[in-house]
């Protein structure tokens, strides 16, 4: 991704959003078309890869269309924010991070959460062993990566819990999207998700030994276990035409697909796989199930099944959000968000619907696999 400031992502969300917020005259529930099937997008917000192989393995099965529905997946990419195409009525739903969402609906973008389909954050922040870095606490004095667009609030809210100022304490690299800056020593520590830069890491070889590195070379910081996790990959609906009783019902039937989906890939992770990979992304078949595998971990087991906001966690994201501050001493919100922010109202009846078919929805006996890497995620 191209160089910006951070918390770029609310300004960038504040121009377009003020543009068009998602009325429903923008964005009337679609109607039937050929094949009797109602057209539906779905904005991704990123490149295609196992992030989003739910929502893939739904179309690739035929879940969408089991209940009438015509699934097109609209590929994410670095200038697109998946929010303000949803807000400005140009896809149906949206896949984002609930803080960048909460920052463009403060904004005015009209849109709900209907559907918290990851339930852990998977974000990391990684440093080299060597480093003696175990904790945030430790970067006093560092240079510490981060992506920006939104991606470094449980960043910095980790490092103010643990007393360092993001603009004083320490030096606060723009990290590209991949993990180059950490393997040249150019950086102390880099933000890496769980399920993909991690895996680049362990996919890249040591030259000191022509071996890939291994979980031993790294030390990991989990920001869910010191309090800093955030809320991450949910879907969002318009929210005016959710006073629309045939958006409801759509709504309620993209959900029982999708969480069919989502349960097809924990149960075969390969096939998932291999769906991703056939869709064209841009790392390979060892790299894809690596993130298969890791992203089910986000998600299952969840006890009150998959899609459920989590009011705890809910409120832990808000509270990181309206009081966090960045560098320059801004926040990601200036007020607590309004009712309509997200619903369980829909997730629930779809959940409801899916266990009737016989879908096993909360994944209690799920375990996840050991996944070998091969050089380059080959």
């Amino acid at each position: 991704m191209s160089k910006i400031r951070l918390f770029s992502t609310i300004a960038a969300a504040t121009v377009l959003v003020l543009a068009g917020c998602g009325t429903a005259d923008q964005a009337s529930t679609p109607k039937a078309g050929a094949g009797g099937l109602i057209p539906i997008k779905l904005q991704l917000q990123w490149f295609y890869q196992a992030q989003f192989a739910g929502y893939i393995a739904a179309v690739d099965q035929g879940f969408y269309k089991e209940q009438g529905l015509d699934v097109r997946l609209l590929e994410g990419g670095t200038d697109i924010v998946p929010q303000t195409v949803l807000a400005q009525g140009k896809a149906d739903y949206a896949v984002a991070w609930v803080p960048k969402a909460l920052a463009s609906r403060e904004q005015g973008a009209g849109i709900t959460d209907v559907g918290q389909i990851f339930a852990r954050s998977g974000t990391y922040q990684v440093a080299w062993k060597s480093s003696g870095i175990t904790s945030p606490a430790q970067f006093k004095g560092k240079k510490i990566g981060n992506w920006g667009f939104g991606n470094e609030f449980e960043l910095f809210a980790g490092m103010t819990k643990a007393g360092v100022d993001p603009g004083r304490d320490v030096t606060l690299v723009q990290q590209q999207f991949d993990m180059q800056a950490l393997l040249k020593h150019e950086i102390d520590a880099a933000q890496a998700m769980s399920y993909n830069e991690y895996a680049q890491l362990l996919e890249a070889k040591n030259p000191d030994t022509g071996q890939l590195y291994t979980p031993d070379d790294f030390s990991i910081i989990d920001w869910k276990s010191n309090g800093s996790a955030m809320l991450q990959d949910a879907v969002w609906a318009n929210t005016a035409k959710l006073g629309d009783q045939a958006y409801q019902q759509q709504t309620v039937k993209f959900l029982v697909a999708t969480i069919k989906g989502w349960a097809f890939c924990r149960d075969n992770p390969e096939k998932c796989r291999d769906r991703v990979v056939a869709k064209g992304s841009k790392l390979g078949k060892s790299h894809q199930l690596w993130q298969v595998n890791e992203v089910n971990k986000l998600i299952w087991p969840s006890a009150g099944g998959i899609g459920l906001v989590d009011d705890a966690a809910w409120k832990q994201t808000v509270d990181i959000s309206l009081h966090t501050k960045n560098q320059t001493g801004d926040t990601v919100l200036k007020k607590q968000p309004d009712a309509s922010a997200y619903t369980n109202d829909y997730i629930n009846q779809a959940l409801t619907q899916a266990k009737a078919a016989g879908v096993d929805v909360t994944g209690a006996s799920f375990r996840p696999e050991t996944v070998k890497l091969a050089a380059g995620g080959a």
